[in-house]
């Protein structure tokens, strides 16, 4: 027997024993939320903050906006973070389509206890993104990591990093910068975490950020936030703002730089205050 034909059969008779690949089912948009749990915000901050979120995806207009899209569907997970590491799953993957679909995942974030934990690092938090969206049985036409947190990355890798490895994959990241200053750990964060936000975290094709500085803002940003990452539109308005707003490399003006490891140098300088942020 010829060689080339001893070869097609091996590999003919392999095939047999290969368990084909299922396709992934395509969705719309696969969103990653990715809640911030330090410390630094209070009791009450983080209760508002999940109210908040179960409230958006169940709104009429989340789910109006689910229905429009092509495929008429999302996939959503939800885990919280904090320091390097710490993370915890709130919503595995879950496909949403219809109202009835919204409520469950509503009410599953709902449920959830929130479980302040150490430090803040928003590189875990990305890395953590993307595995989840590795291991998602869905595929998103768009992939989107949204990250909520109120203060700079100060433990793990840099978060510029992070990012990077997010854009090689075409993924998006927004932003939901909490501009806060009830709960403790103050000394922490920084005045202009939105500016950070928009240069160090955020990134991708339409990537923008919603600035909250009051709690009461919370509902309705969280919810135009998630309405905006469905549609995969981005209306310039004053409280939204594009990453391209601050030029090609995220930075706010030509040849002027922002110090992405500001969080770590602060960390550096003032942890002997207390090691809980």
């Amino acid at each position: 027997m010829a060689d080339w034909i001893r070869t097609l059969c091996v590999a003919l008779g392999l095939a047999l024993f290969v368990t084909p690949v299922k396709a992934r089912e395509p969705v719309d948009v696969a969103l990653v939320l990715a809640v911030d749990v330090s410390r630094s915000m209070s009791p009450r901050e983080l209760e508002i903050q999940r109210d908040g979120y179960a409230a958006a995806l169940a709104h009429p207009d989340v789910i109006r906006a689910i229905a429009q899209g092509a495929y008429g569907r999302i996939a959503v997970t939800m885990f919280e973070w904090a320091g390097n590491g710490s993370v915890r799953l709130v919503l595995d993957w879950t496909l949403v389509e219809s109202a009835e679909d919204a409520r469950r995942v509503a009410e599953a974030v709902g449920r959830s206890q929130p479980f302040p934990q150490r430090r803040t690092s928003i590189s875990g938090a990305i890395q953590h993104g993307l595995a989840r969206l590795e291991a998602a049985p869905y595929e998103g036409f768009r992939k989107v990591i949204d990250i909520s947190g109120d203060g700079p990355n100060n433990q793990g890798g840099p978060v510029l990093e992070a990012r990077a490895k997010a854009l090689e994959q075409r993924i998006v990241i927004n932003g939901l910068p909490l501009m806060t200053r009830e709960g403790p750990g103050g000394g922490f964060n920084i005045d202009d975490l939105d500016v950070y936000y928009a240069n160090c975290v955020i990134g991708g094709p339409g990537s923008f950020l919603v600035p909250v500085t009051k709690w009461d803002q919370f509902p309705e940003a969280i919810r135009r936030k998630l309405i905006l990452e469905i549609g995969g539109i981005v209306p310039l308005q004053p409280t939204v703002r594009l990453a391209q707003a601050f030029g090609a490399q995220g930075l706010r003006s030509a040849g002027e730089s922002y110090d992405c490891l500001i969080g770590e140098k602060i960390w550096q300088q003032r942890q002997w205050i207390f090691d809980d942020r």
